[in-house]
């Protein structure tokens, strides 16, 4: 017996070193792939309007990739937001971009060239639908807006989809009710400090940079965008079916929001590709921006809303192979 015990003690401590090499094993596949050098080559990121989160996060994207990938030459193109990125990726003037899931079905939708190449890669963080007006304003709702100075977005802009999608739910005629003006977030903020519109429309993620500084210098507040609101933009169909009715956390903007949510629309952003894109290309940029998810949040706040278990629902899109081995491979 006391022979026995210490053989089972030592076979048992063996069977935990083996246990803890492979857990270290299989981590150290998931962070770096071994005897595997970085893909190298260039590829073209489009990424979005200055102060926008899409360009925010697209530089961290950057930082990353040069550091997983150091002979991979990114080369990072600001856009005017979602429909720009998603046409760019289809007809190859870009290989990989951020885009909302409204925007992808709609270019689908319109069998615009390229659609059917178009591949996902992950599911990536949620932008909230947010209307900024000036706090002494009387717009409490969007049918409030009738007649009003309102920015709705540049022309191949996501927010350009949806606030007029989100005009049209309330009763009112983009083109007719209000005075459209083609402002995005660089802009837009200045704007309505100066008088120049009465609201301005935003959908990105939280906090968006451009209306955490606008807080700093001018007193303003997001107008509700209700359930209801959300039921008539469903009745649309069609891509619509991606906004869902959420609530805008009171910490996103606390020096606006005085401790209160607000409620409004949500949409989830994809990173998207081709078809054609390299596999194993695709596989490595899937695991970077997976991996860099918290030094990135450090920063981007978005980022950190990343998570293994959702990014791979990138509906409307099909995975990417490349995307798809890098998940498999991670799989518990």
């Amino acid at each position: 017996m006391f022979t026995v015990l210490p053989r089972i003690r030592r076979r048992q401590a063996l069977m935990g070193s083996a246990a803890a090499f492979v857990v270290f094993g299989l981590l150290l596949w998931w962070l770096l792939p071994l005897d595997e050098d970085p893909p190298s080559g260039t590829i073209t990121f489009s990424t979005g309007s200055p102060s926008g989160v899409y360009q925010q996060y697209g530089s961290g994207l950057s930082t990353a990739f040069a550091k997983d990938m150091p002979d991979l030459d990114v080369r990072m193109i600001p856009s005017q937001g979602s429909q720009e990125n998603v046409e760019r990726v289809a007809t190859g003037d870009a290989d990989f971009t951020i885009a909302a899931a409204d925007a992808v079905e709609t270019y689908i939708l319109r069998n615009r060239p390229g659609a059917d190449t178009l591949r996902g890669v992950a599911r990536l963080y949620d932008d909230y639908v947010q209307l900024v007006v000036p706090r002494d304003s009387k717009i409490s709702t969007v049918q409030d807006l009738r007649g009003k100075r309102v920015a709705i977005g540049l022309e191949n802009s996501g927010v350009r989809l949806i606030a007029t999608r989100v005009l049209t739910a309330a009763g009112l005629d983009p083109a007719k009710d209000i005075k459209p003006f083609a402002e995005g977030i660089d802009t837009g903020p200045g704007r309505l400090q100066h008088d120049q519109i009465d609201a301005f429309f935003w959908s990105g993620g939280l906090p968006t940079n451009g209306l955490v500084q606008l807080a700093k210098t001018f007193s303003f507040r997001f107008v509700p965008l209700d359930a209801d609101l959300v039921a008539k933009l469903h009745e649309q169909g069609g891509a619509s079916r991606y906004y869902r009715a959420t609530n805008m956390p009171e910490s996103a903007y606390p020096a606006v929001q005085d401790g209160s949510t607000v409620a409004t629309i949500a949409v989830s952003n994809l990173l998207i590709t081709r078809e054609g894109e390299d596999p194993r290309l695709t596989e490595w940029l899937t695991r970077s921006v997976i991996k860099s998810r918290d030094r990135i949040g450090a920063d981007v706040h978005s980022a950190q809303l990343v998570d293994l278990r959702t990014a791979i629902y990138t509906d409307p899109l099909a995975l990417h192979e490349g995307a798809r081995r890098y998940y498999r491979s991670v799989k518990p």
